[in-house]
């Protein structure tokens, strides 16, 4: 079994979402996205956040997330953050 679960990463993901607030993530395809787009982060040469020798790009970026060392913005502010760098190129 993977270690941390889909659920066990979910629940660390939303777990400090306001009671009305809608949670960051709602499926396992949020999360396979999130960690899938942080891999490819560490893959193009971004620092681990976490101990990564010997490690795989993957469970780097799912150790990352579970420990809290890497945030999922709401989709609204990731827009946000593309349309700045574009502009600021």
């Amino acid at each position: 079994m993977i270690h941390p679960s889909y659920t066990e990463l979910m629940e660390v993901i939303n777990e400090g979402a306001e009671i009305d607030d809608e949670p960051l993530v709602t499926s396992r395809y949020s999360v396979v996205l999130a960690t899938s787009k942080r891999a490819r982060q560490l893959i193009a040469g971004k620092e681990a956040m976490v101990p990564s020798s010997g490690k795989k790009p993957l469970s780097t970026a799912v150790e990352e997330i579970y420990k809290g060392k890497v945030h999922i913005l709401p989709e609204e502010a990731e827009v946000e953050e593309e349309t700045t760098e574009e502009n600021e190129i």
